[in-house]
């Protein structure tokens, strides 16, 4: 037999069963995509994956099957263009949900997220948080049980946002510096617990709040696109830092990396938890610019809302308001040159307070990281605002959806 015909006939034998192969391996890449909305049509989805149309169109019709995406088959073409549209592609609106959970000083949330970022329904946050973790777990997992009753949606996974250190793979809180737990509380082993207790068979993930928060930024808001990105936010006490290097989460040896609320800003500053002096934990929180405008924080309402209220309400008009402002910003200016100068990001994203500081002066914060950063002097760092209402929500419930990412046909057999 000549070799032309012996590969000739390896070909016959062949093909299809790769051609099936690579259909149901492009399944999670091509869900990801549309996730992200990095393939609004098939016809991007095509390119993205490097297939053939035939191979995206199968991919597509299988996530529809599955009820992750809907395929519009026949989109109206847009004025002036010509040929025939290609099919848009779009997260499925009435698709399964993951539930998600938030913990904070000043209090709790639950909501259900679905694919693309979507919150599909949240629960009235608590404002009360109590030094058991298993009780307040056990009320927040009784929320996100109770819309998912009220919403009848098929549930993917749990994820847990929680502001503290998560020790990898142990899922333990080492530091949860402004609540009263103890270090070291086996949050994600407690999560699956109240999982269980209320009737839920899902895996719950847990994860540092902000992040989550920098997590679903790069994938649905402000960080989208960027190669390395910094988040640094305020929560609503202390700060936290994330680093997103090529779309995942650089989180260190141990899930550790980015304690970046414990830089030392002011070497002769307030004292912080960690046993060093000047942090930016405790110089750039909303705590911290109460004080600095000589404002007592209220007995009532969170003190992330009073520092906002603060900044949007009486920066104009008060000299007191501005000067603290400028204290702040400062303070902040100088963590991040520092960072800046050690990570090199490509893009900075604030969230909380920082990102109503960058509002009240984005001039002087973006002078400040220029003038103390030797990068920042050769090619300015972009920095902006996070954009997402309650982006560690988000960012928990993509610690929900990552199995379904990664092969949706296994993840939602055993969902």
């Amino acid at each position: 037999m000549c070799l032309l015909e012996t590969q000739s006939q390896n070909r016959r034998v062949t093909s299809p069963r790769t051609r099936l192969d690579r259909g149901r391996n492009a399944l999670g890449p091509a869900l990801e995509l549309v996730h992200t909305g990095r393939a609004p049509t098939r016809a991007v989805l095509t390119t993205e994956l490097g297939v053939t149309r035939a191979t995206a169109g199968a991919v597509a019709g299988e996530l529809q099957t599955l009820g992750l995406i809907t395929v519009d088959s026949r989109p109206s073409a847009a004025p002036g263009s010509q040929g025939r549209p290609s099919h848009r592609l779009s997260v499925a609106a009435d698709g399964p949900v993951a539930l998600a959970a938030q913990v904070h000083a000043d209090g709790f949330r639950a909501a259900l997220v679905g694919l693309g970022g979507r919150i599909v329904a949240t629960a009235p946050g608590c404002v009360t948080v109590d030094a058991d973790p298993a009780q307040v777990l056990g009320e927040v997992v009784a929320a996100g049980a109770g819309l998912l009753r009220d919403t009848g949606r098929r549930c993917v996974g749990a994820g847990l946002a929680v502001p503290s250190a998560v020790a990898e793979p142990e899922g333990t809180a080492l530091n949860p510096l402004h609540l009263a737990w103890p270090a070291g509380a086996p949050v994600r082993d407690i999560f699956n617990d109240c999982l269980a207790a209320a009737g839920l068979d899902v895996t719950g993930h847990c994860g540092n709040d902000i992040n989550l928060a920098a997590l679903a930024e790069h994938r649905h808001g402000a960080g989208h696109g960027a190669a390395h990105l910094l988040c640094v936010a305020t929560g609503h006490r202390g700060v936290g830092g994330a680093l997103v290097l090529e779309g995942r989460l650089h989180s260190g040896s141990a899930g550790l990396a980015l304690e970046v609320g414990h830089l030392t800003v002011d070497p002769g500053g307030r004292p912080c938890h960690c046993g060093s002096r000047g942090c930016l934990d405790v110089e750039t929180d909303p705590l911290a610019l109460l004080e600095a405008a000589g404002r007592a924080p209220g007995p009532a309402g969170s003190l992330l809302a009073q520092a906002q209220d603060l900044l949007t309400g009486e920066h104009a008009t008060d000299p007191a308001v501005r000067d603290a402002t400028a204290t702040v910003i400062d303070r902040l200016g100088l963590g991040l040159a520092g960072l800046v100068n050690i990570l090199n990001p490509d893009r900075i994203i604030l969230g909380g307070l920082h990102r109503w500081l960058l509002a009240a002066d984005p001039d002087r914060l973006r002078a400040v990281v220029e003038e103390r950063s030797l990068w920042g002097r050769s090619g300015a760092v972009p920095i902006e605002p996070c954009t997402l209402d309650h982006n560690s929500l988000v960012g928990a419930a993509e610690l929900a959806w990552q199995p379904v990412l990664d092969d949706p046909l296994s993840a939602l057999a055993t969902a």
